[in-house]
């Protein structure tokens, strides 16, 4: 019943994400599955819908480029806009959220008002405050206290200050997390994350809070012992929150991954578009990363990556005797049984492990920074750990900011194939991978020959766009302005930050 139900919303919803048109209604109410009365029969659409949209056409792509795990290829132009940091919007992400993820989600909760149903009530609250965290993280100002209100009349939301927006997630986490549901029950075959284990799903609100509060790490808002008090006294995720891979069938269109649905579909996006980049595919390498070979298939001369945003190179880099574009390089890799991630057990001991570290508590620090490296290296089915007890990824105790950048750079490696939105959000706040200002273009042999390696660099093709800075938050999707008489006015380029963007740094 539960793959059925799976493969029937995977149609839909693969169509809604690998399209490029621009379309979206805040207020448009599809009622995914009409109008049901049983909040079982929309669970699964809104965690499908989630996860889709996390892996999908725009942040899956988007997220991969933006954290420079990827590159565009020499041969084709899908996603050149990315790496030349074009005003992107990523406006199917933002559709598919909003009208889809959190109309469903929003509906699950409106059915769930009796105590029979405590346990739906909870699980759509949790993933309601986790995706709308995604929103706002991305986007910053967004309607919010009015979004989603068309059947009231509430036809133009206002939009709500970033800060407001977490100020009150915060405030609904600690309302859901003063609940006990475990006495409550959900049918197993409608929970795809946690198979109705209603004690998952506590953990999983109360790694929502962490995320939450160590967000607001660079901001007069965060106290680290106000989150080490937190840490101290609840239970996180020790189970990943994701849609298992032996879900999906990989023999049909529709049906597979959406990473892999781009990979092996008709366009064959990832085979044509994307090749890894110099900036991982380096960092991997240099450090003898077992997951490099887990992420990406070797050419017979070895990994290979590009410079970011070096599409338009005629040259020969590296002075082999083959031109920049006809260079084999290393593609990513997505098999049929991928997971797809909606909070993994890696991220959260990394925050874990991130609080203990700012509270010059070095002996648990690593014991959650261990036990997430651990948990990214079995998540792609590698059993020698040899990396965190005597190779790069060993930990290492220094000063509080040289630990938050062992940590960050790891979960930059963990992340990949998996959260790559997430990678491109806590680059953001952590400002690891770090920049370095290397002008490519100017000399790429010697680019090549001294390359910085465990740094981003700025795109090649991109770098005059954004005066030598990274991409810090998309625009607003056209529709999102056009159809509000609220909206403010589109962002000028890729450069606004979002509220809690602080630290210093590119």
């Amino acid at each position: 019943m539960k793959k059925h139900i799976l493969k029937f919303t995977l149609i839909a919803l693969m169509f809604v994400t690998g399209s490029c048109g621009e379309y979206l209604d805040i207020n448009q109410d599809p009622d995914v599955l009409g109008s049901t009365d049983a909040p079982e029969i929309l669970l699964p659409s809104a965690q499908v819908g989630l996860g889709n949209n996390l892996m999908g056409w725009d942040l899956g792509f988007g997220g991969g480029y933006w954290s420079q795990y990827y590159t565009q290829s020499y041969t084709a132009s899908q996603f050149k806009s990315l790496c030349e940091y074009q005003e992107t919007s990523f406006s199917n992400a933002y559709q598919g959220l909003t009208t889809g993820t959190l109309v469903d989600l929003k509906r699950i909760k409106s059915l769930s008002q009796d105590p029979e149903n405590l346990g739906y009530y909870y699980i759509a609250e949790a993933m309601s405050i986790f995706t709308w965290q995604i929103m706002t993280d991305l986007w910053g100002d967004i309607p919010y206290t009015e979004a989603l209100r068309g059947d009231e009349g509430i036809k133009s939301p206002v939009f709500d200050k970033g800060e407001d927006i977490y100020a009150d997630l915060m405030v609904r986490i600690d309302a859901l997390l003063a609940i006990d549901p475990t006495s409550a029950s959900v049918k197993e075959n409608f929970d795809f994350l946690y198979g109705g284990d209603l004690n998952q799903w506590v953990k999983f609100a109360n790694s929502v809070k962490l995320k939450l509060m160590i967000r607001q790490s660079e901001t007069s808002n965060y106290n680290n012992g106000t989150a080490l008090a937190f840490v101290k006294s609840k239970t996180f995720l020790d189970t990943s929150a994701k849609i298992a891979g032996t879900y999906w069938d990989d023999t049909k269109e529709g049906k597979k991954h959406p990473m892999r649905e781009f990979s092996t579909g008709g366009a064959n996006y990832l085979s044509t578009n994307v090749i890894g980049c110099k900036s991982f595919i380096d960092y991997l390498k240099v450090n003898s990363d077992p997951r490099i070979d887990v992420l990406f298939e070797a050419p017979d001369g070895g990994h290979l990556g590009a410079f970011f945003g070096d599409f338009d190179s005629k040259e020969d880099s590296s002075l082999s005797g083959t031109k920049d574009e006809d260079e084999d390089y290393s593609q990513t890799v997505y098999t049929a049984d991928m997971d797809l991630m909606i909070m993994s057990d890696w991220e959260v001991n990394f925050y874990i492990a991130e609080v203990y570290a700012r509270a010059n508590d070095l002996v648990n620090a690593k014991m959650y920074y261990d036990k997430a490296v651990t948990a990214s290296l079995t998540q792609n089915k590698i059993d020698d750990m040899t990396i965190i007890t005597s190779g790069y990824a060993m930990w290492v105790n220094g000063t509080m900011e040289e630990n938050i950048k062992q940590i960050a750079m790891q979960k930059w490696v963990a992340n990949a194939n998996y959260q790559h939105i997430e990678s491109f959000l806590e680059r953001n706040r952590t400002k690891y991978p770090a920049v370095n200002n290397i002008d490519i273009k100017s000399d790429r042999n010697a680019a090549y020959l001294a390359f910085p390696v465990g740094d981003l660099t700025i795109s090649v093709n991109g770098r005059d766009k954004t005066n030598g800075f990274l991409p810090a938050a998309p625009v607003y999707p056209n529709n999102v302005l056009t159809r509000n008489n609220n909206a403010p006015s589109q962002k000028v380029d890729l450069l606004e930050k979002i509220w809690w963007n602080q630290k210093v740094g590119k």
